[in-house]
């Protein structure tokens, strides 16, 4: 026989067996063994099926929180990066703001923005930082495609990193995924890229979405327009 205690208590408060998932399960199995092998319990199983879902439905109620605060720390994070390259007044601020704070806010190890030319008097232009890479005519379409006869989107994510220095130069070997993002510097002018080059290479992989970079992107561009006159 239960003890007498625990039976006042059970009849007191039968809500605390209810709540209690592993005694309810308990509870379940033992009626089903003393109903024998030969009877089906019929509602046993749609309860057991009904758990199944519910666990099914926590988890994805969990994933999903996760990946809303996942997008709305990246927002926050490209929304930050924004305001930096838009606060210096003049372009050598601009691009000490893109190798530290906005490098610093995207958490990336590199960055480094393409200007094509077909001079060669505007290679002056990368001695201004290292952040600037002037390269000829044609290399931002054959880097975003690795040299493949593909159609070039404006934003790459991607793992395989290019193995040559020319564009990383001493970091090269620490970049194992990037971010490419295409620019259009306004009419008459080559196409440019921003490349983000990170150490972890799961940071920018090719399933990811590419709206909040796209945003960031197109921030720049108009910058760089108004910085190029």
């Amino acid at each position: 026989m239960i003890d007498p205690d625990t039976r006042d208590r059970i009849l007191a408060e039968p809500e605390v067996l209810l709540d209690d998932l592993a005694v309810m399960q308990a509870l379940i199995g033992a009626n089903e063994r003393a109903m024998g092998s030969n009877v089906v319990d019929l509602r046993g199983i749609a309860m057991e099926r009904l758990e199944q879902r519910l666990d099914k439905l926590e988890d994805t109620h969990r994933t999903v929180i996760a990946a809303a605060y996942e997008n709305l720390a990246g927002t926050n994070q490209v929304h930050r990066a924004v305001l930096h390259i838009l606060d210096p007044t003049t372009f050598p601020a601009f691009l000490t703001a893109l190798s530290a704070n906005v490098a610093s806010t995207l958490r990336v190890e590199a960055i480094r923005f393409v200007v094509e030319s077909r001079a060669e008097g505007d290679a002056a232009l990368s001695r201004l930082s290292p952040v600037v890479h002037v390269a000829p005519a044609g290399f931002v379409a054959d880097y975003l495609s690795v040299g493949r006869n593909t159609p070039t989107k404006s934003v790459v994510l991607r793992q395989a990193v290019p193995s040559s220095d020319m564009l990383y130069g001493d970091r090269a070997g620490w970049i194992r995924s990037e971010a490419l993002l295409r620019l259009d510097l306004g009419p008459g002018r080559l196409p440019g890229m921003l490349a983000l080059g990170a150490e972890d290479p799961h940071q920018f992989k090719p399933t990811h979405g590419t709206d909040l970079l796209a945003f960031f992107g197109g921030v720049f561009e108009r910058v760089m327009r108004k910085w190029l006159g």
